[in-house]
């Protein structure tokens, strides 16, 4: 183990820690995908009718996968923004990947039972907005202790991460009385990442120039 002079643990570089996110997120996007199926040696009505029932399994596939893209996006932008991890940090960050793991079982509540069942949709939602408050304590830990590059980068960055912590947080509660709206009100989401992520293009654009 690395020390610095005082005998004390040196913070680690994010390099590893990286490669382990860049890992995690490819097998739990694939694991997604796993969940897409036909059952086989059907005639032709049976053949329809269950590519008619895969239609809510195709929709949360695509919705969390892009969800775990931003994710993706998200903990390399913060690992990258510090020199250095370790300790809480690393802590916080080992536990946005265990979250990220366990992203397709709330996927799969939700194709099969979400249109039916607000635990499914409320379940689904909180889950989102775990990772998303984890990996804000990460960011935020990392900044106090190891130094973020940027004031404009922390304030996108934290922007970014508090956009998808309202809607999925608020949709929660929604959940509970009118889960086709909490679904639906996951779309907001979109818009607004797009316009964040316009506005922190046109900070680096003005600081470029």
């Amino acid at each position: 183990m690395n020390r610095v002079s005082n005998g004390s643990p040196s913070p680690a570089r994010p390099d590893r820690l990286i490669t382990l996110s860049d890992g995690i997120f490819a097998i739990a996007m694939t694991l997604l995908a796993l969940e897409v199926r036909v059952a086989p040696d059907l005639d032709s009505e049976q053949f329809h009718d269950a590519l008619r029932e895969a239609v809510p399994q195709l929709a949360a596939y695509a919705l969390s996968f892009l969800i775990l893209s931003i994710f993706w996006r998200d903990q390399r932008q913060i690992l990258l923004m510090s020199a250095k991890t370790g300790g809480l940090p690393q802590h916080l960050a080992l536990a946005v990947l265990g979250m990220i793991a366990l992203v397709p079982f709330p996927t799969s509540i939700l194709a099969e039972y979400g249109a039916h069942e607000p635990l499914a949709v409320a379940m689904y939602a909180a889950t989102i907005c775990l990772i998303d408050l984890l990996q804000l304590a990460m960011f935020a830990t990392l900044r106090g202790r190891h130094g973020v590059r940027g004031v404009g980068e922390w304030r996108d960055t934290a922007a970014d991460l508090g956009a998808t912590i309202v809607v999925f947080g608020a949709s929660v509660p929604i959940a509970f009385f009118a889960p086709q709206a909490a679904i639906w009100s996951w779309l907001a989401l979109f818009p607004v990442k797009a316009v964040l992520g316009r506005r922190e293009r046109l900070r680096g654009t003005r600081q470029d120039g």
